[in-house]
């Protein structure tokens, strides 16, 4: 077939040079990874065993780390495997799966995020509307827009890109990221490009609802003490973990597209490791810590995990 890549293998250049500290990189992305993993399953199974967390709100950060699992678990298992090798390659579909992976986990992030703003305006700015409102049918479809919608996104994406007749093998990264295999294409990109944009507008306006959600949200909140302690309590962990996430992204799609080779590799990858390393780590963290249920019940689950154990 004419338009199919005659690529079979991809070599990540992200990691040309660490030899000399590769074994103290993996400890390090190991330790990380396992605290990912028991940051995340610790609040899952918190929320799981409590039926009084079985409320909107806790339902959303349930699924929020729950895709924290998921888009870790395409980057870290490959990239630690990297750091023993001397060859740092990546098959043509496996390359593939992984944009898919990492990217409809951070579009998911950022879907539920929105899902989350939503849920807390009409649970402080409509409290009496709030459980007709919040349905368990209305929890399912918001769960089910915010996996569908970048699933749909990114296999369209992932479908062009496949489509591309490519030029070179080389990926100035530590994983595979679309925009990296689209420029290695010998033709035009642009239907790639507009697909692109089209995402980022897509999701630029999650963040346009968000924005409107919170305003009114802070409006509702000066009127009483009550709707001010309802906003530092449930509101303030949202957008810690929106900061967090938005943060990072956008250095992501900003480097990947703007950046500079004259930025140190070191910084290039720190850059690349950001949204895959901090929300996924400071998500569960901040609402463990900041929610009162959360951290009771986190408490009681570590000492039901540490009874088990002993015994």
């Amino acid at each position: 077939m004419k338009n199919v890549s005659s690529i079979l293998v991809f070599t990540l250049s992200g990691l040309d040079g660490i030899a000399e500290n590769r074994y103290v990189l993996f400890s390090l992305t190991a330790l990380c990874y396992n605290f990912v993993l028991f940051c995340n399953i610790i609040v899952i199974l918190s929320i799981a065993s409590d039926k009084c967390l079985h409320e909107p709100m806790y339902i959303f950060l349930c699924n929020l780390c729950i895709n924290a699992l998921y888009g870790t678990a395409g980057f870290y298992p490959k990239f630690m495997y990297d750091l023993l090798s001397q060859l740092h390659v990546i098959s043509y579909a496996g390359c593939l799966i992984q944009i898919f992976i990492i990217y409809s986990s951070v579009m998911c992030d950022y879907s539920t995020l929105t899902v989350m703003a939503y849920d807390r305006y009409v649970a402080i700015c409509k409290p009496l509307e709030y459980h007709s409102e919040m349905t368990n049918h209305k929890i399912v479809k918001f769960i089910i827009f915010s996996w569908l919608v970048p699933f749909f996104l990114m296999s369209l994406s992932v479908l062009l890109t496949s489509t591309l007749i490519l030029c070179g093998s080389n990926i100035e990264k530590i994983y595979c990221e679309n925009w990296a295999v689209v420029k290695l294409a010998c033709y035009s990109t642009t239907m790639n490009n507009v697909i692109g944009y089209i995402i980022i507008i897509g999701y630029f306006g999650h963040a346009v609802l968000i924005v409107g959600s919170y305003i009114q949200l802070i409006e509702t909140c000066r009127k009483s003490k009550e709707g001010r302690y309802k906003f530092m309590q449930t509101c303030t962990p949202h957008l810690l973990a929106l900061f967090n996430v938005t943060s990072a992204l956008m250095f992501d799609v900003l480097y990947s597209r703007y950046g500079s080779n004259s930025v140190p590799q070191g910084l290039r990858n720190f850059l690349a490791l950001d949204f895959l390393l901090i929300p996924p780590i400071l998500n569960p963290l901040i609402y463990g810590l900041t929610l009162t249920k959360i951290r009771k019940q986190l408490c009681h689950t570590h000492v039901c995990i540490n009874s088990y154990l002993a015994n």
